[in-house]
């Protein structure tokens, strides 16, 4: 199968989990878009650059090499020659990611390469994944949760003790200031609030075969 599946959605919703879920059962590369956009953050959080300069992340988001890692199943991005690390996930690049994802000019360095990542198909996840990275897939599910189940789901993910519900609350009010969201028109929105990650799986399957004209299995 060589079909791109684009799924967006806001932090804590259970994107990946759903993308790599999907990846897995429909043998197709799991592109998280969201973990170059955290490694950008990170390297320049490292090197000390003025994040509100764009054209400067945007020449260092130029030397990141992003890939696919084929001896994984299903194959997941790699950077740099390296799967991600908990660096990535780091308070500090938390606090700054939506920053450094808002100009126009990182975006577009790094739209480029998602763009070519998902060449032979892949399930991508992000933001703007359906609208702007993959405009032509003929699967767009746009996944959403109530503020307080996906702070939930955040804590577990991260094993983090913090109080997340705030954290997420100011994210997505850094978000809709600094890179408002808007889903693709033809997307299907999948709330997913009260459901298990295989009942979620199950709907997103079947909108999946909806989509490409597959009777259900």
């Amino acid at each position: 199968m060589s079909v791109q599946i684009a799924i967006d959605g806001p932090a804590g919703s259970g994107k990946s989990t759903l993308a790599r879920g999907l990846a897995t059962i429909l043998h197709l590369p799991y592109v998280n878009t969201g973990l170059m956009y955290r490694a950008l953050t990170r390297r320049a959080l490292d090197r000390g650059l003025d994040l509100t300069d764009g054209e400067a992340l945007a020449a260092l988001a130029g030397t990141l090499t992003v890939d696919l890692d084929l001896t994984l199943d299903p194959p997941e991005i790699q950077i740099d020659g390296r799967r991600a690390g908990p660096e990535l996930t780091a308070p500090e690049v938390e606090g700054a990611v939506s920053l450094v994802s808002s100009h126009p000019a990182v975006r577009a360095v790094l739209v480029e390469q998602q763009r070519r990542l998902g060449q032979g198909g892949a399930v991508m996840e992000g933001r703007d994944i359906g609208r702007v990275v993959l405009p032509g897939a003929p699967v767009k599910i746009y996944l959403d949760a109530v503020p307080i189940e996906r702070a939930g789901r955040r804590e577990e993910e991260r094993g983090s003790d913090r109080s997340l519900a705030d954290e997420l609350a100011r994210r997505d009010a850094l978000d809709s200031r600094t890179n408002p969201f808007i889903p693709a028109s033809d997307a299907v929105r999948l709330d997913n609030s009260g459901r298990t990650v295989d009942e979620t799986l199950r709907e997103a399957l079947r909108l999946v075969r909806e989509r490409l004209g597959e009777a259900p299995a």
